[in-house]
């Protein structure tokens, strides 16, 4: 957006921090009803040896009902609720371009392992986001993934997970 060039402000749009916050809010409620069933199935009641094992996790689920449905109430009926915009749309194209790259690396990361996945990400988050040069990157995605490998595999003998396709079999690990 251009900047209000009299008054020298410059005007947001998006949507308003207490509907994100009623989102967030309804999202608890639905979790503590998801804990409430949960625990209700696991045995929520008193046994004759003690508390049966969802017991706790009942109220659990009771604090995230009540708190969710206090803070939804508060973002939709409070009366200082903040209606200033949450985020705009530059802002979440910032947010964006790091969130969905991360998620398509943990995608990846069921498929080709955590190795392969992590250089892959390392070097075209330097590329896209660090402008860095084709080749930095690629070396030190490579050397930290080795170093990761040495660490992990070699000397601490705990192996990563390698995913589905196990691009890195042939090394024997």
């Amino acid at each position: 957006m251009e900047p209000n060039k009299q008054s020298g402000t410059e005007h947001r749009t998006g949507v308003a921090t207490n509907v994100i916050e009623a989102i967030v809010a309804f999202c608890i409620v639905v979790m503590g009803i998801v804990v409430l069933q949960g625990s209700r199935a696991l045995g929520s009641g008193w046994t004759s040896d003690g508390p049966g094992s969802g017991y706790f996790p009942f109220y659990i689920g009771v604090i995230l009902c009540i708190s969710g449905a206090g803070t939804l109430y508060q973002a939709l009926l409070g009366k200082n609720r903040n209606t200033e915009i949450f985020v705009d749309s530059e802002q979440l194209k910032r947010v964006l371009s790091v969130l969905l790259p991360a998620v398509v690396y943990v995608l990846a990361v069921q498929f080709v392992g955590l190795y392969l996945a992590s250089a892959v990400y390392i070097a075209l988050f330097m590329i896209i986001l660090g402008k860095f040069s084709r080749i930095k990157s690629v070396i030190t995605a490579l050397a930290v993934v080795v170093l990761f490998f040495c660490m992990f595999e070699v000397w601490f003998k705990v192996p990563l997970f390698k995913g589905q396709l196990d691009p890195l079999r042939f090394l024997g690990y």
